[in-house]
This record gives structure tokens, C-alpha cells and sequence, in this order.
């Protein structure tokens, strides 16, 4: 849930899910529509299926029991080296270092790296690795990512208050926050989306998307992309009958609304 998501968000969703999956099984037994209806609100749909699957995964290969190696750890669904690291240190007490942003950036400023290049990147988690304790790696990768969270922030770092202040190479160039220097951001895709609300007597119609689709598992309206030249009216003709083998009769429009996707934005009509 912590992946992309602030604390302050994820902690109402994380107890309600808690008190209705108190274990793993419990997650493995549910349907998927179910626990993505717990999800629903916290976006990146993914990372719920996935989940999903994981458990399913641990309880018919490893016995309801979590692997604690990183070779069966991180052939989960999902799973990538952040999260591997993150839970293996933080619950079974391995001493392996977590790379979020948060690390790259206060690690960044420690070494004076200011290009997050590949061989930045390694660098930096070769020396995360050579000072993790292999006591409490947990402790240390937590510590590391609240200092970049709290104090070693994008803009405006607290190296006041920051413990690390005195080893810092970027802070003795009084310009700290130049590093790392930001990625140049990628102009987003705007899409025009059109939706159809059939109505029958005290019923409408929904459907659901693929499970492999963007989304996937969620239930939608009929509809879909606007192709460049096409009125709204002939493209939602067109998309039901694609999706539903009618053709509507379109009997008003209700409105618009605007959203954005973590790569791209819409305009929902």
C-alpha cells in the first residue's frame, strides 16, 4: 500500500483491510473483486492484484509461511528489489538496503552526486550495502527513509536539524537542494474518453475490465477513446457497439469531468 502512497493515506485503508484479512489465507480465499473493492480509492490497481495473487501464491507453495530468502521472496508477483529489500530487513531482519527515493536522495547529497545515472545508482547502493547493520537493517533502512521524507526534503532540506549535516557533501556547497538533479518530466498524454450510461427500467448496465487490461477486475460504463476527428456522439456509438453488438439511442449528456493517471490525463465524458 506504501508504494507511491503517503503514510497518512494508506494507514485508514490499512486497518480496514487488516480487521477484514487478519491473515494471508484470508486474502488467498477472497475473490479478487472483494479485495479490490477494500482497494478501491488507493489506486494503482496493480499492486491489489498482484497481492492477490502473491498470497495465493504463499499459501499453496510455502504454506501460508512468508519466504524470508530473497531468491523465493522476490519471484513473487510484484515484488521488485525496493520491496524485497524494504521487507526483508524491516521483518526478518536481513541486512539488505532499500533503494526508494528518499534513500537515493540523501544518499545522493552525502556522496555529492548530482546525475542518477546507472552507475550513480549502483554506487549508491554499494555504499548502503557496506553500511546497513546487520543487527538492525530494519531500523536503518526505516531511519534512512524518514530523514529523506522529514528533513532531507526535494526543496528546501532541513540540514539544520539534519544529524548527517556534518558528512555532507552537498550541504557544504550550500546549495543542496541541486542534488540529485530532477529528471526531466515527460509531457503527459491527454486522452478524450467517452462513457454510455444504459439505463432499463430501474437497472443500468456495468461491465467489468479484463483482469490483464489497465484497471483490471474494476467495473466500468460501456465506452472508451475519442479517435482523432470523431464527434463524441459517433465515437460512443461506435464503442458500444464495439463492446456491447447495439447501437444507442443517445438521449442526453451529462457532463465532464477531468482526471489525471499516474502516466497520462482524461477528459471523461
Amino acid at each position: 500500500m506504501l508504494q507511491q502512497t503517503q503514510v497518512k493515506t494508506v494507514v485508514p485503508y490499512y486497518n480496514r483491510w487488516i480487521k477484514r484479512y487478519p491473515s494471508i489465507k484470508s486474502v488467498a480465499l477472497a475473490d479478487l473483486g472483494a479485495v479490490l473493492k477494500m482497494w478501491e480509492g488507493l489506486g494503482y490497481y496493480t499492486r491489489c492484484r498482484n497481492f492477490h495473487t502473491a498470497a495465493k501464491i504463499v499459501v499453496k507453495r510455502f504454506n501460508g509461511i512468508i519466504p524470508n530468502d530473497w531468491e523465493n521472496f522476490s519471484s513473487l508477483p510484484g515484488v521488485g528489489d525496493y520491496t524485497a529489500a524494504a521487507v526483508l530487513s524491516i521483518a526478518f531482519n536481513k541486512p539488505y538496503a532499500v533503494m526508494d527515493g528518499n534513500a537515493k536522495r540523501v544518499m545522493s547529497r552525502i556522496l555529492g552526486i548530482k546525475n542518477l545515472t546507472s552507475w550513480n545508482l549502483s554506487r549508491i547502493n554499494k555504499t548502503l550495502s557496506n553500511i546497513i547493520p546487520e543487527h538492525t537493517p530494519g531500523n536503518f533502512n526505516q531511519s534512512v527513509m524518514e530523514l529523506g521524507a522529514t528533513l532531507c526534503t526535494p526543496r528546501s532540506p532541513s540540514c539544520n536539524k539534519c544529524p548527517l549535516s556534518f558528512g555532507c557533501k552537498a550541504f557544504k556547497t550550500n546549495k543542496p537542494d541541486y542534488y540529485p538533479k530532477p529528471a526531466a518530466k515527460k509531457r503527459k498524454p491527454h486522452y478524450t474518453i467517452v462513457a454510455g450510461i444504459i439505463w432499463r427500467d430501474n437497472t443500468f448496465f456495468i461491465q467489468r475490465r479484463p483482469e490483464k487490461a489497465m484497471l483490471g477486475g474494476l467495473w466500468e460504463f460501456p465506452g472508451g477513446k475519442v479517435e482523432e476527428g470523431e464527434s463524441l456522439e459517433a465515437a460512443l456509438k461506435r464503442e458500444i457497439k464495439e463492446e456491447c453488438g447495439v447501437v444507442p439511442s443517445i438521449k442526453k449528456r451529462i457532463g465532464a469531468v477531468d482526471h489525471a493517471y499516474s502516466h497520462f490525463s482524461i477528459t471523461f465524458h
